[in-house]
């Protein structure tokens, strides 16, 4: 599979105007955790099929990037960073925008397309933000005039 991306961005009214690394770590914690609770509900292990990555950061990487890698055969890796960028308001003033960028990396599975898609969704969900999706499409998940 080739590198694809997509995008959170936290717009004027999101939950948040930015987000660190570390409020990115602990939202994918709590993810796989509610993920892992539902099989204890169906009684069935469920954590290990329900979000299959760990956590990895490069030293270079601290406070801009990690990764989520994958034991599991049909799992590989999905990246994770956050950055700004300009952008035009309607009334043509600039301002700073944050966004969280989830990259599948060349070598990236369709199981991680998949478990990316979920996840993106989520924060884009929790965070009141506009999802701009591997596929171009974009889904607003934040309160439109």
């Amino acid at each position: 599979m080739l590198a694809a991306n997509s995008f959170i961005k936290l717009v004027p009214s999101s939950a948040k105007e930015s987000i660190s690394t570390e409020e990115l770590k602990e939202l994918f914690l709590y993810y796989r955790d509610i993920t892992g609770k539902t099989g204890s509900q169906i009684k069935w292990e469920y954590n290990g099929a329900a979000f299959p990555y760990e956590i990895k950061e490069k030293p270079e990487a601290k406070g801009t990037w990690f990764y989520l890698h994958s034991q599991h055969d049909r799992y590989n890796t999905i990246l994770l960073g956050i950055d700004q960028e300009k952008v035009k308001d309607e009334d043509g003033s600039e301002r700073e925008q944050s966004y969280i960028q989830v990259t599948l990396p060349e070598g990236a599975t369709f199981g991680d397309k998949g478990k990316a898609n979920e996840f993106c969704k989520f924060l884009a969900k929790k965070l009141q933000g506009e999802l701009h999706l591997f596929n171009g499409r974009v889904m607003y998940f934040y309160k439109r005039k």
